[in-house]
């Protein structure tokens, strides 16, 4: 097809206008690009340091008071449990750290805590009557909202404890729970199959029927684990204890009942106990604390965890003190 000569510049103008119109843009976008990369980048490292400027750590004793007295505080708070808040070994390295700390005249345990792993609580409260005996200094246990089971089961290592007049205080005594689920197997129709080497090796498993003897073995496990509680409480409070027979029978009181019983020596809190008992009125907190980076992503995996073991109905302890 014949194009006029006369018309081919005008179009090879028109196609280079176009041309550097296009790669301009591109420019631009690129540049564009960066830009958003190099800030998104200076946001991440601005957060990163201030996450690490302003982070809580551990105590430094230097920068304590010229005269070195100070009440030592850890927290129990929360579910005691193996990769939680209250794990013992958090609270563990919180209560070493405090006893070693020079000037520190006592060591008060804030507790708010529903309990939790028998084994956790036995490890804070042999390491608390390892460190009480290693250090001549006088062990608090100071229950805030709540002090039970396993909770009560740590504050029982410790000299004296101290409660509000509210607070809930005591349930010793051992849980096993689960669900069962063979009518509802059968109803719906669904058959269970499952494989085992050992005659009991599934015996908690919720698909199948209770077995009489498994039932008594497992009776057994928790009436061991209740006596164990009992007598390392028995040891802790020695004599201060009433004669009542409701004591070990799970049930819990209100910080003025647990007086009468003798499960506390006293109603009073953290700072009370520093300034009229210690005779320290400043408290120093010794409570390990993770960054608030470190937070953020525990919180984060904890819910997305939950909600996993929700859905597979994973959330019941085997065994637990309440």
């Amino acid at each position: 097809m014949y194009q006029d000569p006369v018309d081919r510049p005008q179009s090879d103008k028109e196609w280079k206008l176009i041309e550097k119109m296009v790669g301009s843009i591109n420019v631009e976008q690129r540049r564009a690009r960066r830009w958003g990369i190099f800030f998104k980048l200076m946001t991440f490292a601005y957060l990163f340091v201030a996450l690490t400027l302003f982070a809580p750590g551990n105590i430094d004793t230097k920068d304590i008071g010229a005269d070195g007295n100070f009440t030592a505080l850890v927290d129990v708070r929360g579910v005691i449990a193996d990769g939680e808040e209250a794990s013992a070994d958090l609270i563990v390295t919180g209560l070493r750290n405090a006893f070693d700390a020079e000037g520190a005249k006592a060591v008060v345990l804030r507790i708010n805590s529903p309990g939790g792993s028998p084994v956790q609580s036995g490890y804070v409260y042999d390491e608390i009557k390892r460190l009480r005996a290693l250090h001549d200094i006088p062990v608090y246990a100071v229950i805030s909202d709540l002090g039970a089971s396993g909770a009560y089961y740590i504050a029982a290592a410790a000299d004296e404890i101290y409660a509000d007049k509210a607070s809930l205080v005591g349930s010793i005594g051992v849980v096993g729970s689960g669900f069962g689920f063979v009518d509802v197997m059968k109803k719906i129709g669904v058959e269970r199959r499952q494989f085992t080497s050992g005659e009991h090796k599934a015996f908690l498993d919720p698909f199948t029927p209770l077995n009489k003897e498994e039932k008594t073995f497992w009776e057994g496990v928790l009436a061991t684990t209740h006596k164990q509680f009992i007598d390392q409480v028995k040891k802790g409070r020695g004599d201060r204890l009433s004669e009542d027979e409701r004591l070990f029978s799970g049930l819990v009181w209100t910080g003025e009942q647990a007086l009468g019983l003798g499960l506390i020596d006293g109603l009073g809190n953290s700072s009370y106990v520093a300034r009229e008992l210690v005779g320290a009125e400043k408290i120093v907190d010794f409570t390990p604390q993770p960054s608030p980076f470190e937070a953020l992503v525990g919180r984060l995996g904890a819910s997305m965890g939950q909600g996993l073991a929700a859905s597979l109905g994973l959330t019941n302890s085997p065994l637990s003190l309440k």
